[in-house]
C-alpha cells in the first residue's frame, strides 16, 4: 500500500502560540482545582461596557443581521474604523481604505500576504509578539529579528535597522506600545524610523492594537502621522479587543493603501468573507460610543502597572523597566538564573518559567516566546487582588 501523502511542510514548520499554550495550561490547573495565578494571557479581565452589549442584543432583532454582507466589513463600521484612524493616527482614509477582520490576529496575517514576496527579508524588532515571526513565514518571508534589551528600554534605533537592512529588506515591523514590553517610542523616535523607511522604500506593517492605552501623559504617536509622506507604504492593524475588552467578540481591521487594500480584501472574500455581523455592529458602537469606561479600564491598567513594577523591582536579580503602554511588564531575569532556587537551579527564561509554575503554582510567559532567552513576560490584565498575590508568591519563592 502506498504510504499516504505528506501534511504541508509549511505548517508543519508553524509552532503554536506560546502565550495561548501557557495560558491554556494555566485555565486547565486551575480547572482541576490547582489555585494557580496566570500572568499568561493578553486579555483584560473587565466585562464588555454594556452599552456595546445591548447594541449587539438589539442587532440580533433584525433578520438582515443573519445574512452575507460586504467581505471588506459592514459600511457603518469601516467608517468609524476611518473616523478613528483620523482621530487616534492622524490619517485620513477612505472607508475603501479599511478592511474588518476576525480580530486584529487576521489583519497581521493578511497584511504580510498582501505585501511580502518569497525571500523577502522583514526587519522585526525583538522583543516581539510571538505571531509575527510565523505570520511572516506563512507568507514566505524571512524574519529578520533586530534585539534591543532593557539597556535600550526595549525600543531599536534607526542606526541597528540599517545594520539590518540588506537589498532583500522590503518589510519592517513597527509597534508602539509593544507586546510584549510595555514600550512606546517617542515622536521624535517614530519620526527617525519612519523616515529612514521612506527613504529606503520599506513597507511598515504598524500594529497600534495598544495605542489608547498609556499612561504617564505618554501618547503613542502613529508612524504615519509623525511621517504623512509614509502612509503610501503602510499598513495600520488595530481592533477593539484590548481598549473595550472585547477579546472574544473577534473585531479587528486593516487600514492602507488602496491597492494593499484591494489585494488583501481579495484574500478575505477567500479566506473568511465578512466577520460575523454582530460583532461588527458592538464594534462600531464601542468606537462610536462615549468612552467613559474604556477610559475605566485604562485607569485601572495604570494602578495595577505601578503596583506591579513596584512590587517586581523589589526581587532582588530582577530589572524591571517602567512600562508606559499596553499592559504587560517585561523584567529582564538574567539575575535570577544560574542560582539555586528550591533545589532547582534554572539556566534559562523557559526553565525559569517551569521552575515558578511548579513551585509556586504562578504561570509567566519566557523571553524564548518573544526573542532571546532571559526575561519574562507578565500580564497585568487580571484582578488587583490576584496580580498582588501572584507577585508576592514570586517574591517568597526567590527569598527562599
Amino acid at each position: 500500500m502506498t504510504e499516504r501523502a505528506p501534511l504541508s511542510r509549511k505548517l508543519s514548520a508553524i509552532a503554536e502560540s506560546a502565550t495561548l499554550k501557557v495560558d491554556a495550561k494555566a485555565k486547565s490547573l486551575q480547572a482541576a482545582g490547582r489555585p494557580v495565578i496566570s500572568y499568561a494571557a493578553g486579555e483584560p479581565d473587565f466585562a464588555t461596557p454594556q452599552f456595546i452589549v445591548d447594541a449587539a442584543a438589539e442587532a440580533l432583532k433584525d433578520p438582515k443581521n443573519f445574512r452575507y454582507t460586504p467581505a471588506a466589513g459592514l459600511p457603518v463600521l469601516r467608517e468609524a474604523i476611518a473616523a478613528k484612524t483620523l482621530r487616534d493616527s492622524g490619517l485620513e482614509v477612505a472607508p475603501s481604505q479599511v478592511i474588518v477582520t476576525n480580530g486584529g490576529k487576521q489583519s497581521v496575517y493578511q497584511a504580510f500576504q498582501a505585501v511580502v514576496n518569497p525571500g523577502d527579508e522583514v526587519l522585526l524588532p525583538a522583543p516581539y509578539w510571538t505571531t509575527y515571526p510565523e505570520a511572516i513565514q506563512l507568507a514566505d518571508g524571512v524574519p529578520v529579528e533586530v534585539f534591543a534589551g532593557s539597556d535600550q528600554e526595549y525600543k531599536v534605533t534607526v542606526e541597528q535597522l540599517e545594520a539590518a537592512r540588506t537589498d532583500k529588506t522590503t518589510v519592517l515591523v513597527f509597534v508602539s506600545p509593544s507586546n510584549p514590553t510595555g514600550a512606546v517610542y517617542t515622536p521624535e523616535e517614530t519620526r527617525a524610523i519612519g523616515e529612514w523607511a521612506l527613504e529606503h522604500g520599506i513597507w511598515v506593517i504598524s500594529d497600534e492594537i495598544y495605542q489608547n492605552l498609556t499612561y504617564d501623559g505618554v501618547t503613542a504617536v502613529s508612524i504615519v502621522e509623525a511621517v504623512p509622506e509614509l502612509a503610501g507604504q503602510t499598513i495600520l492593524v488595530n481592533g477593539v479587543a484590548k481598549t473595550y475588552a472585547m477579546t472574544g467578540w473577534r473585531v479587528g481591521w486593516m487600514v492602507g493603501p488602496a491597492d494593499a487594500i484591494k489585494v488583501a480584501g481579495n484574500l478575505q472574500s477567500h479566506l473568511s468573507s465578512n466577520v460575523n455581523n454582530i460583532a461588527q455592529i458592538a464594534a462600531a458602537t464601542a468606537l462610536t460610543g462615549p468612552q467613559d469606561e474604556a477610559e475605566q479600564f485604562r485607569q485601572a491598567f495604570d494602578r495595577r502597572r505601578q503596583l506591579i513594577v513596584a512590587e517586581l523591582s523589589k526581587i532582588d536579580g530582577m530589572t524591571v523597566p517602567t512600562p508606559q503602554g499596553a499592559f504587560y511588564v517585561y523584567p529582564d531575569v538574567t539575575g535570577l538564573l544560574g542560582r539555586t532556587w528550591r533545589g532547582k537551579t534554572p539556566t534559562t527564561s523557559l526553565e525559569l518559567a517551569d521552575l515558578i509554575l511548579d513551585e509556586v503554582e504562578v504561570a509567566v510567559v519566557p523571553g524564548e516566546a518573544f526573542g532571546p532567552s532571559g526575561y519574562l513576560r507578565l500580564s497585568y490584565a487580571l484582578g488587583d487582588d490576584a496580580l498582588l498575590e501572584g507577585v508576592n508568591r514570586l517574591q517568597e519563592l526567590f527569598r527562599s
